[in-house]
């Protein structure tokens, strides 16, 4: 799934980075390449555009964005990592109402 100039916009204002440099845009691009491949890897395919699925969808995979770039320098210490209960939800309604494919 392409990074339109629309969709890159929603990331960039979803992120809060106004005027990213070449640098945080390169590894934007490249944390939105691998959550659309980890959405795909979960068996969730990019939903039709406009439509509540695709609400949900760009959601999620924004928020992988982000969490990958806020972590990208961070060591985690200690033994309490938690995971987003409100992203989960999202992930398992997704996998939950993901259309059959059908096979040709």
């Amino acid at each position: 799934m392409a990074l339109t100039e629309e969709r890159r916009a929603r990331l960039l204002a979803y992120c809060r980075i106004v005027e990213p440099t070449e640098e945080e845009m390169a590894t934007l691009e490249g944390l939105y390449d691998a959550a659309v491949g980890y959405m795909e890897g979960a068996g969730i395919s990019p939903p039709a555009s406009g439509t509540p699925r695709c609400a949900q969808y760009d959601l999620c995979v924004n928020f992988m964005v982000l969490d990958g770039f806020d972590r990208r320098d961070v060591t985690i210490t200690g033994t309490i990592v938690a995971d987003n209960p409100s992203f989960r939800r999202l992930i398992n309604q997704l996998k939950l109402t993901e259309p059959e494919r059908r096979e040709g």
